[in-house]
C-alpha cells in the first residue's frame, strides 16, 4: 500500500473510516500529533469512558509486550480501544517480532497508532508498517504554511495582511507548532481589532525570532562561541523555551544539509533557494559556507542535536544546561 498524505487521512476520517493499524511518520510533528488525536477522536467518537480506552506507550525501555497486551484487551463499554506506540525504532529482534506478530493479526476492536519521526526503511518492521495505513508528515513549504496559517486564523475569526503573513513565516520558519504559537499570540495582541498587521508581527515576533533564526545560528556556524553563548543567554532570559531553541536549531541544520545535498548534485543557486528559502542578503554568505561544509561533521552535528532534544524531553539534566552544552559542542 503506498504512503498516503494527511489530506487522504482527513478525508477518510470525515467518512468515518478507521483502520486497525496506523503508521504516522515524518518531521512535521505538530500535524503528525494532531493526526494521531484525530484518529483517536474518530475511533472513540461515541465512547463515554475514554480514559479507560485510550492509552499511550513509549518503547524506549525496549519492551513491546505492554502495548500489545493493551491492544489485545477488549475495550471497556466502547466499540474500540486506542493504543499509541512511540520510540519503537530501536528494538531488538525479540521485541520487534512481538510487534510483527501483532501486525499480522491485529485485533479488530483496537486501533493501534505507531508514531515516529523517522525509521530505517530497510528493516522488516518498517516495511510491514508501510503496508498498513501509512501517512507521511513532511515539513510544509511556504505556500502550504500560508494556506495553513490562513485556515487557522479563520477559525479564530482573525485576518492577516499578506505582507504580515509572509513576514511571520520568514521569521518563524517551517515548524507548524511554533507558527501556531506565534499566530495565537498575535491574535490575542491584536484585540479588539481582528486584523494582524506587519507592524504587530515585527513588534511581537521579530525581535527574538530574528535573533534566533539568524544571529544565533550564524554565530554557531561561524563557531563564534562567546557571541553564541551571549545570544543564547539573551534568548533564554527572555523566556524562549529551550525545547523551541533546540527545534529551530535542528531545523536550521537540516536546511543546511538539504542545501548542501542540492549543491553537491550541481543544483543552481536559484533551485537551492527555491527549496531552502532565505532572504537575499543572506544568500551569498550561505553559499560560501556550504562550499566549505564537511558532510560527515554536519551529520554528527544533526545527530547530536537530536540527542539533546531527546535528553530535554526525558528530563536528563536541566533543559537550560542541555542546550548550553549543545551550543558549546557545536561551536568547537
Amino acid at each position: 500500500m503506498p504512503v498516503r498524505t494527511r489530506k487522504d487521512l482527513a478525508q477518510a476520517l470525515s467518512q468515518g473510516k478507521v483502520e486497525p493499524v496506523y503508521f504516522l511518520f515524518g518531521r512535521e510533528t505538530f500535524l503528525r500529533d494532531k493526526a494521531a488525536r484525530a484518529i483517536a477522536d474518530e475511533a472513540l467518537r461515541e465512547t463515554l469512558l475514554r480514559e479507560f480506552n485510550d492509552s499511550g506507550f513509549s518503547l524506549r525501555d525496549g519492551d513491546a509486550r505492554t502495548p500489545i497486551a493493551a491492544a489485545e484487551q477488549l475495550p471497556m463499554m466502547s466499540q474500540r480501544r486506542v493504543v499509541r506506540v512511540t520510540d519503537f525504532t530501536k528494538l531488538d529482534e525479540i521485541n520487534e517480532e512481538i510487534l510483527l506478530n501483532y501486525l499480522d493479526r491485529p485485533v479488530e476492536t483496537s486501533v493501534v497508532i505507531f508514531v515516529t519521526e523517522d525509521i530505517d526503511k530497510r528493516k522488516k518492521l518498517a516495511k510491514r508498517l508501510m503496508q498498513a495505513a501509512a501517512f507521511e508528515f513532511t515539513p510544509l513549504n511556504n505556500s502550504e504554511l500560508a494556506t495553513w496559517a490562513k485556515a487557522h486564523l479563520k477559525e479564530l475569526k482573525t485576518e492577516i495582511e499578506p505582507v504580515a503573513l509572509s513576514r511571520v513565516i520568514e521569521l518563524v520558519g517551517s515548524d507548524v507548532r511554533t507558527l501556531t504559537n506565534e499566530l495565537d499570540k498575535l491574535v490575542t495582541a491584536t484585540l479588539p481589532s481582528t486584523i494582524i498587521t506587519e507592524k504587530l508581527v515585527d513588534d511581537l515576533v521579530g525581535r527574538s525570532r530574528e535573533l534566533l533564526n539568524w544571529e544565533l545560528t550564524d554565530q554557531m556556524i561561524a563557531r563564534n562561541r562567546p557571541q553564541t553563548l551571549q545570544t543564547l543567554k539573551h534568548l533564554l532570559d527572555d523566556g524562549t523555551p529551550p525545547v523551541m531553541l533546540i527545534g529551530l536549531i535542528g531545523s536550521t541544520y537540516r536546511r543546511i544539509a538539504l542545501a548542501h545535498a542540492l549543491l553537491s548534485k550541481g543544483a543552481s543557486p536559484r533551485e537551492i533557494f527555491r527549496q531552502v528559502p532565505m532572504p537575499p542578503f543572506k544568500q551569498s554568505s550561505f553559499l560560501a559556507m556550504l562550499n566549505h561544509m564537511d558532510t560527515r561533521k554536519l551529520s554528527r552535528q544533526i545527530a547530536r542535536i537530536a540527542e539533546a532534544d531527546l535528553s530535554i524531553k526525558t528530563s536528563k539534566a536541566t533543559p537550560r544546561m542541555q542546550i548550553e552544552l549543545l551550543v558549546c559542542e557545536l561551536t568547537e
